[in-house]
């Protein structure tokens, strides 16, 4: 069963009033474009349909036209050579002729306000095709949105994620452990030659800074007492 019964149903269609009443608005949008895109085929077949009716009816309304245009030069003729009654038929001819040229004048304005109907319903239907396939995009994007936030609720609170943590806390305690039992073997070692080398020259730079922070103090309290 259809959602529209007719285009003007599709026209007048308000989408998003039909979505929020539906129970599943997901399948709801997506039988209204399949019923949307159904029409505009069906609509862009029947404005074919018409413009190739027009060409035809304007072939025929061209060859009256002519017929019309040829019984009027016979006549003319006729009565050039004195033959009234070849005259007269002639534009008896010519009079049909042109009755046919009015009777298909008529069908093809009739034909040209079809079709500018029909092009008017394909901007309307078109507008309304975008409409739905944009409120599809819209709930497809909540939908996976709402999952996505479900997915990660159910990851946030896995038991499996806290146990997880409290292993990698164990192992990193273990790690600490390692390191600490690492160091306490440096503890107690005699120096080697290499140490004692490396204390000498970190006390002369101690020194070296010592004396020069001294320098500066007393040239400070030296400028101090000339003032």
């Amino acid at each position: 069963m259809g959602v529209f019964s007719r285009l003007s149903d599709i026209v007048n269609s308000n989408i998003n009033s039909m979505l929020d009443r539906a129970e599943d608005p997901e399948k709801i949008v997506r039988l209204i474009i399949q019923e949307m895109e159904d029409t505009l085929v069906e609509v862009r077949a029947n404005a074919a349909r018409a413009i190739a009716d027009k060409k035809e009816i304007q072939r025929k309304r061209d060859e009256f036209q002519k017929r019309a245009s040829e019984w009027e030069s016979k006549a003319e003729l006729a009565i050039a050579k004195g033959r009234d009654d070849l005259a007269k038929g002639a534009i008896a001819a010519k009079r049909k002729a042109g009755e046919m040229v009015d009777i298909l004048d008529k069908e093809l304005v009739a034909i040209d306000e079809t079709v500018a109907k029909t092009n008017d319903d394909l901007d309307k239907l078109q507008a309304k095709l975008k409409e739905a396939r944009a409120k599809q995009r819209s709930l497809e994007l909540r939908r996976n949105a709402a999952s996505d936030s479900v997915r990660i609720s159910r990851q946030v609170h896995d038991g499996r994620i806290d146990d997880a943590m409290a292993r990698f806390d164990r192992y990193e305690r273990r790690i600490d452990e390692l390191e600490a039992e690492a160091e306490s073997w440096a503890l107690g070692r005699p120096k080697t030659l290499e140490d004692e080398f490396a204390e000498l020259e970190s006390e002369d730079a101690v020194k070296a800074e010592l004396d020069a922070l001294k320098a500066r103090i007393a040239a400070r309290t030296s400028q101090s007492s000339e003032g």
